[in-house]
């Protein structure tokens, strides 16, 4: 686990785990309780969100916590390679209500997509934030879909070409 230098809220650390033996028990608990929170419970969308990427050997989690040890916000970087010479995936980005709206997510966007610098990444994002993904290159790649009743955008970034 990894703390990095970046510019969060003041009380609240990133932290990078590039394997699942790499998270405390209460980090991994209290990253699938937010993804849980946010996705199960507030956007009333019922799935199994322990799908079984989070123990992949590529997988990377992303997150930022608290002094106190809770999760503010995070997110996963999973390895597509196997679509896609090199692919990463970002996914499931979710950020607690009382930090909304003070850059902890994109912080933990910036951070993943520093980790992997020459990689084309895509992502699924719900239709609303097209936007916000697109202010860190993110492009639309396909037609927008409905995934649990809310509208989704494939998304794709190109890695930045070597000079």
């Amino acid at each position: 686990m990894t703390p990095c230098q970046h510019q969060l809220p003041s009380g609240l650390t990133l932290h990078t785990a590039r394997d699942i033996d790499e998270l405390a028990p209460a980090a991994l608990y209290g990253i699938m309780q937010l993804r849980q929170q946010v996705f199960v419970v507030e956007q009333e969308c019922v799935y199994l969100d322990a799908d079984g990427r989070d123990l992949e050997p590529h997988t990377v989690q992303i997150w930022a916590a608290a002094d106190d040890g809770a999760v503010a916000a995070t997110l996963r970087v999973l390895d597509d390679s196997a679509d896609e010479p090199g692919l990463i995936a970002i996914g499931r980005v979710a950020t607690a209500p009382d930090w909304r709206g003070q850059g902890v997510a994109a912080e933990l966007i910036m951070h993943a997509l520093e980790l992997t610098a020459g990689s084309p990444a895509i992502l699924h994002a719900q239709s609303h934030l097209t936007q916000w993904y697109a202010r860190f290159g993110f492009v639309a790649c396909g037609a927008e879909y409905l995934e649990d009743g809310i509208p989704h955008t494939p998304m794709r970034r190109e890695p930045a070409p070597l000079v």
